[in-house]
């Protein structure tokens, strides 16, 4: 990893109410990574005097100082003002800022009131950096301005859907300029699924650090793990077939895909089609499938099914099924799968019939019981599991095993 030391600064009251969720330090970190680099410390501070001193201490010991926030008209929107304080320069009027203002107004058709020309303030000697999504620009002053403290910043608007754009057209390029990007380790992700973190140490990990010049990281989330291998590419190589031989069937993509995404794309390069059945999922796994672009070429049908009538009238079951083993049951998830298949005429469904909890389990199919469905041309297979967890955590780990069985059912029948 290059040695660039990378802080960010996330302004705004509101983040340390809880109002407002802070995911910037997370979205950033992701993307920087990519790059070979890495934040060494991230902080969130509130409107006002706080940001100054802040922008005083991290920049005294940084080399990048990403701030987002506190950009806009109002009167607490002080970060250019305190960033111009820091480094001991004055402020003046863009020209190009203040006709890009006065533009998006026009667009709209709305006035544009005087507070908006605070936004069209820059330090001098500093870059403004286009805005194409909101009002605010932004600002990148370069190490070289005021002369001490050397730390490049940027200041970045803090709505998402304003900083990742700006994020990625205006900061990585300047950023790759003060790193030499080009001459870093490489970055390779892994991605499984089905496995936990600590098979990996127990497993794993004293065999990668045998590996000179690997650096090796992981992240574990409810059903998943990533694998980061960081070093050039024959050590990457290494680390990665040392991987695959004990976990392949696992993995599910090396290029950050997520599952859902994983599953369309092999859906359509093999031109088959998918439905589902839900009942304790509440159509989650639709959900997610139709979250990636170009879904609609592969998923024909989302029944949600939570009572029995709806399994019986939608999609088939047979009430004499139902009494016998009961709605949560292999054989109600087989009918389920068989019956979204059958009634969508798509190549593969998938159903889960289960009990999220906290209340609805006996002795037999305790709170956490899941039964799972996948049919396709090759028949029906059917899994009862157990995953006791939060109700939200139980939906999205039974959405992911469903997302991930259909994965397995398509590697496995072609």
């Amino acid at each position: 990893m290059t040695a660039m030391r990378i802080e960010i600064l996330n302004t705004g009251t509101e983040l340390l109410l809880g109002s407002t969720a802070n995911t910037h330090g997370t979205w950033m970190g992701q993307e920087l990574v990519k790059l070979g680099l890495r934040v060494q410390r991230q902080m969130t501070v509130p409107d006002g005097q706080a940001i100054l001193d802040s922008l005083r201490e991290t920049t005294s010991r940084s080399d990048v100082v990403l701030v987002t926030g506190g950009l806009g008209p109002t009167s607490d929107d002080i970060t250019r003002e305190a960033l111009a304080e820091v480094l001991g320069v004055e402020m003046i009027e863009d020209e190009a800022a203040l006709r890009s203002l006065r533009e998006f107004f026009e667009k709209r058709n709305k006035p544009m009131v005087r507070a908006n020309l605070k936004q069209a303030q820059n330090l001098v000697g500093a870059d403004i950096l286009p805005n194409n999504n909101g009002t605010a620009p932004g600002i990148y002053a370069p190490p070289r301005l005021g002369g001490d403290p050397k730390c490049a910043v940027f200041l970045l608007p803090g709505p998402p859907r304003e900083l990742y754009p700006m994020f990625h057209d205006e900061v990585i390029p300047r950023l790759k300029a003060l790193a030499g990007v080009d001459e870093i380790d490489n970055v390779r992700e892994l991605k499984f699924v089905g496995v936990g973190e600590s098979d990996f140490h127990d497993q794993l990990d004293d065999e990668l650090a045998k590996i000179e010049g690997l650096e090796v990281g992981y992240c574990a989330r409810l059903g998943e793990v990533d694998l980061r291998l960081i070093g050039s590419d024959a050590v990457i190589e290494q680390g990665r077939e040392l991987t695959l031989a004990k976990f392949d069937e696992f993995l599910v993509s090396e290029d950050g895909a997520n599952l859902e995404t994983v599953v369309v794309r092999e859906l359509t390069r093999l031109g088959k089609t998918l439905s589902t059945a839900e009942s304790c999922t509440g159509g989650l796994v639709a959900s997610r499938i139709t979250d990636v672009s170009g879904a609609s070429s592969v998923f024909t049908h989302g029944f949600v099914t939570y009572s029995n009538e709806a399994k019986s009238q939608l999609i088939g079951v047979s009430g004499d099924t139902l009494v016998a083993h009961g709605a949560v049951s292999q054989e109600v998830a087989s009918e389920m799968a068989e019956g979204a298949r059958r009634t969508s005429g798509s190549d593969y469904g998938i159903s889960i019939t289960g009990i999220a909890g906290p209340s609805g389990g006996t002795a037999d199919k305790p709170v956490g019981t899941v039964c799972f469905g996948i049919a396709g041309p090759n028949g029906v297979k059917t899994f009862r599991e157990m995953h006791p967890r939060s109700r939200r955590d139980f939906k999205q780990q039974a959405s992911q095993r469903a997302l991930d069985l259909v994965r397995r059912a398509l590697k496995a029948d072609h």
